[in-house]
């Protein structure tokens, strides 16, 4: 139990690189946290050599991070949890979590997707699979932060949104630090949208780059791109400003170009001539744009919103459409204004 004038405790759930890396963090600004790791074996691992080699080598953690597989053990009377596991599976894991988190409790998601089944957003599959018992309150993280930059302490700009300022604003003071600076909005639809659909122009703009192709393709991929999250936000009903922002543009941007996005470099292979479950299966990480590209398309068709790179991503990823088809696809259509489709 937390005692007068002790730190409340942060429990972070999942020990994946981002997981392990806001977790380092929190424990270099001085917060109590734990981190949850799934599997046993790996919480041993990373308990004894104090090092997540998996996920994130040459990083030591220091001991005043609780480590531990047991859900019991790490969300005991914790005051906020941090939710970092690869999106299709949080409906899954709090499900599991659901008899261990105190009513009321405090959780930020940092996990970045759209649910397959349902098209929710992730802190609704979190207050969905909760309940109202529970009386959840939730607020999402998101913005241009790859895992290693922040690891190594590179100045890093994110925002955390949600529809009450308040709890925004505490997780923004728990979160922030020299190197970490935190923003914050009340448009959680918005935010969220913006962290999920970028993945998916990002596996089209690591075609581009696979293709051979220079930066006046990837240049308009990216700015056609974020029309498309604009159009999907505020049909989700969103703001249409949020996807200017640091969720949107900045993420965008970084995961679009960036050498360390998984979801680049996903797309480069299957511009190379690949094919993705041949990519899939050489790596342990995730690239949530796979998953996310096939419930985008299916929300953007629920909602009527014409999203053509995200339609043809799915034509490549789920009907073997040849990368180079898709381009000339979106190149052909028929011609628009550029404030219209």
């Amino acid at each position: 139990m937390n005692f007068p004038g002790q730190k409340p405790v942060i429990a972070v759930i999942g020990a994946g690189s981002w997981g392990t890396v806001l977790a380092l963090h929190l424990a270099r600004i001085d917060r109590q946290v734990r981190l949850w790791v799934r599997r046993p074996e790996l919480a041993e691992e990373i308990r004894t050599r104090r090092q997540n080699s998996y996920y994130l080598p040459g990083f030591s953690l220091p001991d005043s991070i609780d480590i531990a597989s047991d859900p019991e053990q790490v969300l005991d009377n914790a005051g906020s949890i941090v939710c970092v596991v690869p999106s299709h599976t949080v409906r899954e894991i709090f499900t599991h979590l659901k008899p261990y988190i105190q009513p009321g409790t405090a959780i930020l998601s940092a996990s970045k997707g759209i649910e397959n089944e349902t098209c929710l957003l992730m802190t609704d599959v979190i207050l969905q699979t909760l309940g109202e018992g529970h009386r959840p309150q939730v607020a999402a993280l998101s913005g241009p932060s790859f895992a290693l930059e922040v690891a190594r302490g590179d100045p890093t700009a994110a925002v955390i949104a949600s529809a009450d300022g308040r709890l925004a604003r505490n997780f923004q003071n728990d979160l922030s630090g020299r190197n970490f600076r935190i923003y914050t909005n009340a448009d959680l639809i918005g935010t969220q949208v913006g962290g999920a659909v970028k993945n998916i122009i990002a596996i089209a703009a690591g075609i581009v780059n696979g293709l051979g192709f220079g930066s006046n393709t990837s240049a308009g991929l990216i700015t056609r791109g974020l029309a498309e999250v604009k159009r999907l936000c505020v049909a989700a009903g969103g703001q249409l400003d949020t996807p200017s922002g640091l969720a949107g543009l900045g993420d965008l941007v970084l995961t679009s170009t960036g050498e360390l996005s998984r979801n680049r470099r996903l797309g480069t292979e299957l511009g190379r001539g690949r094919k993705l479950d041949e990519i899939l299966a050489g790596t342990h990480f995730v690239a949530e744009g796979v998953r996310t590209t096939r419930s985008t398309f299916t929300l953007a068709q629920r909602l009527r919103v014409e999203m053509p790179i995200t339609e043809q991503m799915h034509e490549v990823l789920y009907a073997g459409k040849p990368p180079l088809e898709a381009i000339r696809h979106l190149m052909e259509r028929g011609l628009k204004s550029e404030s219209g489709n």
